[in-house]
């Protein structure tokens, strides 16, 4: 199996062993550039070692993959430049302000200096975060410590967004903004991995793998996932199939 250039991310045969125990096994999937891709599944299903295996974190055991038109196992370092991450723990200096968060991630992401002031400056129009750039991270609320953090996984234009349940503990107002500014991104054609356990969210996602035990259990788009799960059940949501999925 070999990327094409509509693909952002590919893997096949994937897998990942700790001991005798297997995290991850031999699960094959691709997502297209530009898509919203859902990655779902139960704590403990495989998820963030599926993840962390993409980000170059984590060596696979077995299989083979791309990232952004480099091998997951050959050209770690290249995939981490060539993304953006965003975890569920919020990662930023609480204790530095806005304008001094994005400077600090501007060095990590080794930005030439001359594009500071520029990208600066579209990270704080982007987030809406002009007005408080001076302010204290910590006196920030919720989600606008979560627009801050998203602005900070973009700051050096990846080609593929890591979201790793962005919207964890945060209000439903705040989520749906949230997820304005992910279809925006797709737009301009930002590949956007997301997981997450809010399975009304799941529904914006143009397709959706879900995965249990470490195993791939159901592949497609929001509407074919609960079709296939739930048949004949006109009432039936995400919720309800991934219940079912999970469940057998």
């Amino acid at each position: 199996m070999t990327s094409s250039n509509s693909e952002a991310v590919w893997v096949r045969n994937l897998e990942k062993r700790f001991g005798v125990f297997i995290a991850v096994n031999k699960i094959s999937f691709s997502v297209n550039r530009g898509e919203i891709f859902g990655f779902l599944g139960p704590n403990g299903s495989g998820k963030s070692t599926t993840i962390r295996m993409l980000c170059g974190i984590l060596n696979p055991t077995a299989g083979e993959g791309s990232v952004a038109g480099h091998d997951i196992i050959k050209e770690a370092e290249a995939i981490k430049q060539s993304i953006g991450y965003m975890s569920q723990k919020f990662s930023l200096y609480e204790d530095l302000t806005p304008f001094e968060n994005i400077r600090f991630y501007l060095g990590v992401y080794n930005v030439r200096p001359e594009q500071w002031h520029e990208r600066i400056e579209w990270v704080l129009s982007m987030t809406r975060l002009e007005d408080v750039r001076n302010r204290f991270t910590k006196e920030l609320p919720p989600g606008w410590r979560q627009r801050l953090a998203l602005g900070c996984a973009l700051l050096h234009k990846p080609d593929i967004l890591f979201l790793d349940e962005p919207t964890s503990g945060v209000d439903p107002v705040t989520r749906q903004h949230f997820w304005d500014f992910i279809r925006q991104l797709s737009r301009e054609e930002i590949t956007v991995f997301v997981t997450t356990h809010y399975m009304d969210e799941a529904r914006n996602c143009d397709r959706i793998v879900m995965i249990n035990e470490g195993r791939i259990v159901a592949t497609g788009s929001p509407a074919d996932i609960i079709a296939s799960a739930c048949p004949g059940r006109d009432d039936a949501d995400l919720n309800d199939a991934f219940i079912t999925l999970m469940s057998h």
